[in-house]
C-alpha cells in the first residue's frame, strides 16, 4: 500500500470519473450507427457476448489491478510482471494519440456552442456564404417546388464541411493546407479547460465528473486505455470495485441503448421530413453524426438556440470527462515511475503533456485534418489497444497468477472472484480479443471519408502509427533482458 497517496475525497467522486470515463462520445454516435450497420436488433447478440466474455471482465480486472497495487499503467508492472512494463509505456502513447483528435472534436462542439448564441441557428438555412449550389434548405425546396436529391446537401451538412472543416479546399489525406484558426481558438479553449481540471490531480478532476464492430463495441466500457487502473489506484484499499465495476457497465450499456433510440428516432424523423424511404440516405457515417444530423434535427424543434446550447454543452461535458481519463493515465503513470522528477512536479509535467498533445492535434483543425483524424481513430487505437490488452490479460492470469489475483481480491473485498471471472480471466477473454487481432489483420481494408478512398500509402502508414505503441512492448523485454543479463 502507498500510505501517502493522494485519495479520492468521497468514493462517489471515483465512481462519478469512471462513469465520465466509459460514457464517451463514442455512446451518443458510434454504437447506435454500427447497430444500424449491423443489422439493428440482431446486432445486439454479439454486442452482449462480447461485453460480457469480453468487456466487463477485463473491466473489472483493471479496477482490481489498480486498487490492489495502488500504481499507474507503468509501475504497477515492477509488482506484477516486469518484463510487461512496455505495455505501460505503450499504453501512455496511445493516450497521447488519441487526445490529438478527440480533443479536436470538443473543441468542434465548442465552436457549435459558440455558433448557437444567434437568432437563428446558422445551419438552419443556406443563407451564407459558405452554402453553394448544392445547398437546399426546407424552404426553398418549397418555394421552388424543388426535391431532394443525392446532389443536393441540408444546410447542416454545408455547415459542418464547408464552413467549420473547409475539407473541399482538400484534395485528401496528402494535402491537409493550413490550420483553421477558430478551430484552433476553440481546441485551445479545451485545453485550457483540461489543464486546470488535471493539474492538482484527482481531487480537482473528480469535481468535474458529476472491420471495427467488434473493437468498437468492446472497447465501450474502456479497458487497455491505463485509465481505469489510473483512477482505481487512488481508491482506498478495501472500496468495493466489484460494485462500481457493476454499477458502470450497467449505466454505460443504458446509455448506448437510450442513444439508439434517440438517434434512430432522429433518423426516421429526418427520413420523413426529405420525403427519403431508407434512413440509410440521411445518415452521415462517423463523428459527423453529432453534428450534421443533430443539428440539423435541432434546427426542426421551437427554441432551437435554446435546445442547441444544451445539446453541445452535453457533448462538451461527455468530450471532457474522457479526456480527463485518459491524459490522467499518462499522468498518473509518469508520475508513480518517476516520483522524485515528475510525482513532486505534477504541474510543470501536466503543462508540458498538454502543450504536446495541443501542438500534435493541431494537425487535426486543418482542412484536411478530418482525414488524419479517420486514419487516427482507425490506427492509432484499434489493434493497438486489443494488443495491450491481451498481454494484459496473460501477464496477469498466467505468470502473476490467478490463484494469486483471487488472494488479491479477497484481501481487498473479503470475498474472492467466482468461476465466471476465473474462467473469463485465464481463457474467455483472451480469446475473443485473440480472435478480434485476428480479423483487424485479415479484413484490412483502405479507409473512405464520404467520396474520398485513402490512397494505399495510408494504410502501411496507418499500420506504422499501431506498430509505433506496440513495439515498445518487445523493445522494453529486450532492453530489460540485457540490462539483467548485464548485471
Amino acid at each position: 500500500d502507498a500510505p501517502n497517496r493522494e485519495r479520492w475525497s468521497h468514493k462517489f467522486e471515483f465512481l462519478l470519473s469512471v462513469i465520465g470515463f466509459a460514457v464517451d462520445l463514442g455512446n451518443v454516435w458510434r454504437f447506435p450507427y454500427i447497430c444500424f450497420r449491423n443489422g439493428g436488433g440482431a446486432f445486439l447478440i454479439p454486442y452482449f457476448l462480447m461485453i460480457v466474455f469480453g468487456g466487463i471482465p477485463l473491466f473489472y480486472l483493471e479496477l482490481v489491478l489498480g486498487q490492489y497495487h495502488r500504481s499507474g499503467c507503468i509501475s504497477i508492472w515492477k509488482k506484477i510482471c516486469p518484463i510487461f512494463k512496455g505495455v505501460g509505456y505503450a499504453i501512455c502513447l496511445m493516450a497521447i494519440y488519441v487526445s490529438s483528435y478527440y480533443n479536436t472534436v470538443i473543441g468542434w462542439a465548442v465552436y457549435y456552442l459558440y455558433s448557437s448564441f444567434a437568432y437563428e441557428l446558422p445551419w438552419s438555412s443556406c443563407n451564407h456564404t459558405w452554402a453553394d449550389h448544392r445547398c437546399l434548405d426546407k424552404i426553398a425546396a418549397a418555394s421552388h417546388n424543388q426535391t431532394w436529391s443525392n446532389d443536393t446537401q441540408s444546410p447542416a451538412q454545408q455547415f459542418f464541411d464547408r464552413h467549420v472543416l473547409e475539407v473541399y479546399k482538400s484534395s485528401g489525406l496528402g494535402d491537409l493546407g493550413p490550420p483553421r484558426w477558430q478551430i484552433v481558438v476553440c481546441l485551445f479553449v479545451v485545453y485550457f479547460i483540461l489543464y486546470f481540471c488535471l493539474w492538482k490531480g484527482v481531487r480537482s478532476s473528480g469535481k468535474v465528473c458529476d472491420q471495427h464492430l467488434n473493437m468498437s463495441v468492446f472497447f465501450s466500457l474502456g479497458p487497455g486505455f491505463g485509465t481505469l487502473i489510473a483512477l482505481a489506484s487512488y481508491n482506498r484499499f478495501d472500496n468495493n470495485c466489484y460494485r462500481d465495476a457493476f454499477i458502470t457497465s450497467v449505466v454505460n450499456c443504458l446509455t448506448s441503448f437510450m442513444a439508439g433510440f434517440v438517434v434512430f428516432s432522429v433518423l426516421g424523423y429526418m427520413a420523413h421530413l426529405h420525403h427519403k424511404t431508407d434512413i440509410e440516405e440521411v445518415t452521415t457515417p462517423g463523428v459527423g453524426l453529432l453534428f450534421v444530423v443533430y443539428g440539423q434535427a435541432l434546427t426542426t424543434f421551437n427554441g432551437s438556440v435554446f435546445f442547441s446550447i444544451i445539446f453541445f454543452l452535453m457533448i462538451i461535458t461527455l468530450g471532457l470527462d474522457s479526456s480527463f481519463g485518459g491524459l490522467e493515465a499518462v499522468i498518473t503513470g509518469f508520475s508513480d515511475e518517476f516520483p522524485e522528477t515528475i510525482g513532486k512536479h505534477r504541474e510543470k509535467f501536466v503543462l508540458g503533456l498538454l502543450s504536446v498533445s495541443f501542438l500534435l492535434a493541431l494537425a487535426t483543425t486543418t482542412e484536411g485534418g478530418v482525414y488524419l483524424m479517420t486514419l487516427l481513430e482507425v490506427y492509432a487505437t484499434g489493434p493497438a489497444i486489443m494488443t495491450v490488452v491481451l498481454l494484459e490479460s496473460i501477464s496477469v492470469t498466467w505468470f502473476y497468477g490467478i490463484d494469486r489475483l483471487c488472494e488479491d481480491i479477497k484481501a481487498m473485498l473479503g470475498f474472492g472472484p467466482g468461476l465466471y471471472w476465473r474462467v473469463c480471466w485465464k481463457y474467455i477473454s483472451p480469446l475473443f480479443v485473440s480472435f478480434m487481432i485476428v480479423m483487424s489483420f485479415i479484413f484490412t481494408s483502405n479507409l473512405e471519408y464520404g467520396s474520398y478512398v485513402f490512397p494505399n500509402w495510408s494504410t502501411a502508414l496507418g499500420w506504422t502509427i499501431t506498430l509505433s505503441s506496440i513495439s515498445i512492448v518487445p523493445a522494453y523485454a529486450l532492453y530489460r533482458y540485457f540490462v539483467e543479463a548485464g548485471t
